[in-house]
């Protein structure tokens, strides 16, 4: 169990993305903390092995002081912090003012930036890693979620600058997903068919699971990524095919 005896705190760990994320750990012999500002409907566990929760709102810096100095003490180390806790309504951004925009920034950068910096001491004691979880809405246009495509954009960026200003000591890398199936993608895909017809458009044939971004989270705390730092790990299936191959009417295969 190559993250054995290490301690891991996934935000937003009770469910969804988040939860496959805390299980992964789970799997790799870590140690996890789950936060968020509800509980989850059941614990979060994998193998015999159960994360601990915390309530925590994120977007409350002093709270999130509170909690990582809480696990500090707890457990006497840090060695990552997967920053995970986010996501969005749809919205077009002529629906509601700028200040409604702002919330979805607030949750998806800066909530992000005041947990890595609460976490910072102890990850620097331990040698260890932040992962952002970053999203390909930050890559290309995300018309409806144009908020969240630019606080993602912004995640990004911020942690390619985190990873040299807090090298050597402390690692930081982003996973940057495509589209995954957790219990709420009917919201984003509707019914069954929608879902396997979205996921049809994948190069892969399918919507990523929870567990594919829990393996590459994992890979990126572990000693096998202890040369990888300030980079963007790609967790998308091959991306989209380009519109323009369907819409010409030459060079089709077939």
């Amino acid at each position: 169990m190559e993250l054995d005896g290490r301690v891991a705190v996934v935000t937003g760990g009770t469910r969804g993305v988040g939860a496959g994320i805390a299980r992964s750990f789970l799997a790799a012999g870590a140690r996890v903390v789950v936060c968020a500002r509800r509980p989850p409907d059941a614990p979060v566990s994998r193998g015999g092995r159960t994360a601990e929760f915390s309530p925590v709102d994120l977007r409350d810096p002093a709270a999130v002081q509170d909690f990582f100095d809480a696990v500090g003490r707890r457990y006497g180390r840090l060695d990552c912090l997967v920053n995970n806790a986010g996501g969005t309504p749809y919205r077009p951004l002529d629906e509601g003012g700028a200040e409604r925009h702002a919330r979805v920034l607030e949750l998806n950068l800066v909530a992000p930036l005041t947990a890595s910096l609460a976490a910072r001491p102890w990850l620097r004691q331990s040698r260890g890693s932040v992962v952002m979880i970053g999203s390909v809405s930050g890559t290309r246009p995300s018309p409806g979620t144009a908020a969240y495509g630019a606080a993602k954009a912004g995640l990004e960026q911020l942690a390619r600058s985190m990873a040299v200003e807090w090298a050597p000591e402390v690692r930081v890398n982003s996973l940057v997903l495509g589209m995954v199936r957790t219990e709420l993608a009917h919201l984003h895909y509707g019914d069954g068919a929608g879902i396997a017809a979205v996921g049809a458009t994948v190069p892969l044939g399918r919507l990523a699971e929870p567990s594919d971004v829990g393996e590459a989270a994992v890979f990126l705390a572990s000693e096998r990524a202890g040369y990888v730092s300030g980079a963007s790990l790609l967790v998308h299936g091959g991306g989209e095919r380009p519109a323009f191959l369907d819409a010409a009417t030459v060079n089709k295969e077939s």
